[in-house]
């Protein structure tokens, strides 16, 4: 299950089911903007639900992450060739600030974590 995935897909059908009431309010079909407005508000309760599980699983994660031994900003020569850094350091795990688990962490470097130091 992708849940980025899910709530694009999510996110489109809430589009469409815009444009349709906004197209029933112009012709005034009462039946039909009432059908789009409980359509609307099914739409954003998964919506919802897809977000708190995204949360959720971050924060589970970033625990998981910060229960490790060692952390330390990683230095651009040690970004710059990455795959051979994780080669030579087991269990680590790079965290970059700019992406969800790195905004739940508020980080604010591209940061290594791993069970022993490095």
């Amino acid at each position: 299950m992708n849940l980025n995935k899910d709530i694009q897909q999510l996110n489109n059908k809430l589009d469409l089911l815009r444009r349709k009431l906004d197209d029933a309010k112009a012709r005034d079909n009462q039946g039909l903007i009432l059908q789009f407005k409980r359509e609307l508000g099914v739409v954003n309760k998964k919506i919802a639900s897809i977000k708190g599980m995204q949360t959720r699983k971050n924060s589970a994660q970033s625990e998981e992450l910060k229960a490790l031994a060692f952390n330390r900003a990683l230095s651009k020569v040690e970004q710059a060739d990455m795959g051979k850094f994780k080669k030579s350091v087991r269990g680590l795990v790079v965290v970059h600030p700019l992406t969800a688990l790195g905004k739940e962490m508020g980080i604010t470097e591209v940061t290594g974590y791993a069970p022993k130091a490095f």
